[in-house]
């Protein structure tokens, strides 16, 4: 529902609020009115009764006693009335709060599940993407391993027709999901199962790797963290299983 409509239904059902309630204050008003009368009147029959008091006999007293209290009766209606009239206001009041705050939350309810779904598409589009060139990425490194495994290092005597860089030069694959900047968390995220994993953690990449320089190498990429690297290392480098084979 658009906020067009949430505003339109509650204009018109707060259409008739103001003469409602102005339509009892008045009648608050005129109560409160009758009740200040009835109190000054019992105060002129208070006054007058002590003034006779010593006159009139038993029968007389009683009557203006009983009159006074049918004033006092009369004055207590008026005032419960004015108070039922007030909570009558109050709760006709509350009702269009609440139904406010109702449909305040299902708006702000729509609006969040409309972005959400916007930022799980991008997402998706983007994972779709980087699926797409990580898997190129994995097959280029594979003709690579392979073509290293069977050519020869350049010295500086002799160098080769192709030099190619050894994988324990540091590179960031593109990550799938967010990561910290530590890239030690991997953030709950939607990742497409067909990403490659890699290090020993099984993984996907994420912050800095490194390569290991066994050509054989079944896992070849590890996250820094994983291995106990903090800066890149010089020469060349195995990683932990490979160091126990050679």
């Amino acid at each position: 529902m658009a906020s067009a409509l949430y505003l339109e239904n509650f204009l018109e059902s707060i259409e008739y609020l103001p003469p409602e309630m102005k339509r009892n204050f008045a009648l608050i008003g005129d109560l409160d009115q009758r009740a200040q009368d009835t109190l000054k009147e019992i105060d002129t029959c208070k006054k007058a009764y002590k003034e006779q008091v010593a006159e009139i006999d038993q029968e007389e007293r009683e009557k203006q006693l009983k009159k006074i209290d049918d004033l006092f009766q009369k004055a207590k209606e008026y005032t419960d009335n004015k108070v039922q009239i007030a909570v009558q206001i109050y709760e006709m009041v509350d009702k269009h709060i609440r139904r406010l705050d109702g449909d305040l939350a299902r708006f702000e309810a729509e609006i969040h599940f409309k972005e959400t779904a916007g930022r799980r598409a991008s997402m998706s589009d983007q994972n779709t993407t980087t699926s797409s060139k990580r898997r190129s990425s994995s097959v280029t490194k594979s003709a690579k391993r392979r073509k290293r495994g069977n050519s020869t290092h350049s010295t500086p005597d002799n160098p080769s027709e192709e030099e190619e860089p050894g994988p324990s030069g540091i590179t960031t694959p593109p990550p799938v999901g967010t990561f910290t900047t530590a890239g030690t968390d991997v953030l709950d995220m939607p990742v497409d199962p067909n990403e490659p994993t890699y290090c020993l953690c099984h993984q996907v990449s994420y912050g800095e790797m490194i390569g290991c320089d066994n050509p054989e190498c079944p896992i070849e990429w590890f996250h820094f963290q994983c291995v106990g690297l903090a800066a890149k290392p010089k020469g060349k480098w195995y990683c932990p299983k490979c160091e126990k084979k050679k």
